[in-house]
């Protein structure tokens, strides 16, 4: 009974007479943090969505890239800064994998070179398990993924209030003739129906555009802009407030693109821009939003070949992870 009672500890089962999560990671106190497969926070691999609260999942994509690749690696090099990750929230006073059944369900299959058609897959994969009531928290990938998350969930809960931390707004329309790249999902999310532009709160958009009416583009399509220059003067109650204030009722997507932080703490992206969040405003900023809640959310343009020493950038990008997962606790608490 012994061996029986370890090994469900170990793969995150529900042990019989204990309140426990379905999914968990095992203890880091008896199971070394840096042994077994790397899935993100050591969390178990299930078949199904069956007893899984969120479901987290790679997709290894980034053909969208306008500037520097290898955000193909982002999934990768989470997961392994994830294994730091602990099981209690001391900010927030909550307990993450004592409460939540996450599971980690490896990485969706995408089409190299072709991103339109992987849109399309993201979004096939994504539907039955947003349709089982899982929430699920993507890692990218270029941004261009979440075209594909969003299909998936307003094809459940109809358009989502969109909540984005991003130095880019990613509302334009053509790249060297291209419509799918990752500065045009949330145009072409617009376009499709999945966003409601009115429930939705851009912030962190910073750096040089090519003209002046390209500041006015997502306004242009009914979002609300908190440029990067203004958020730094908020605090993140205030932030908080603006979006609560925004987003109203009804279903919410978050998304997180690292390069809403200053290289000199997310070197490793796609598309760096000076002026950034550091990685302790960012994590206040999504803190918090706690009280909200998301049906899905994401974390995206992790690029390694481009990260520093000690691999901040992903470090970073698991830890707001880890935040994203805490909201998903204080809302269901």
């Amino acid at each position: 009974m012994e061996t029986v009672t370890g090994f469900a500890r170990w793969y995150g089962r529900r042990v019989p007479g204990e309140d426990r999560p379905r999914y968990a990671p095992p203890d880091g106190r008896t199971a070394p943090r840096y042994s077994g497969i790397k899935t993100f926070a050591r969390c178990p691999t299930p078949l199904d969505p069956e007893g899984v609260d969120v479901a987290v999942l790679g997709i290894p994509f980034d053909t969208a890239t306008t500037n520097r690749p290898g955000a193909r690696f982002g999934p990768e090099a989470v997961r392994s800064a994830s294994i730091a990750l602990r099981p209690y929230n001391s900010v927030q006073r909550a307990p993450v994998f004592g409460r939540l059944s996450v599971a980690d369900f490896g990485d969706l299959q995408v089409t190299p070179g072709n991103a339109e058609k992987t849109v399309g897959q993201i979004a096939a994969q994504l539907e039955p398990i947003v349709r089982a009531g899982v929430r699920t928290l993507c890692l990218g990938g270029d941004h261009l993924v979440v075209l594909g998350e969003l299909r998936a969930h307003a094809a459940v809960h109809g358009p989502v209030g969109l909540v984005l931390l991003d130095a880019h707004a990613d509302v334009w329309d053509l790249y060297c003739g291209e419509r799918y790249y990752h500065g045009s999902p949330f145009r072409r999310a617009l376009e499709e129906g999945l966003v409601d532009p009115a429930r939705s709160l851009l912030a962190g958009m910073r750096g040089p555009v090519y003209e002046a009416s390209d500041l006015d583009v997502p306004g242009d399509f009914g979002f609300q802009v908190i440029r990067g220059e203004e958020l730094v003067t908020l605090r993140p109650e205030e932030y908080a407030a603006q979006v609560r204030e925004r987003v109203g009722e009804g279903p919410l997507f978050l998304s997180f693109d690292v390069d809403v932080l200053d290289p000199a703490f997310a070197p490793g992206t796609g598309t760096p821009e000076a002026g950034g969040l550091t990685t302790r405003e960012a994590l206040g900023y999504v803190r918090a939003l706690r009280g909200l809640r998301f049906s899905g959310f994401d974390v995206v343009e992790v690029s390694p070949p481009y990260d520093g020493p000690g691999q901040p950038t992903a470090i970073a990008a698991a830890n707001v992870a880890y935040e994203l997962l805490t909201l998903d606790v204080l809302a269901h608490a």
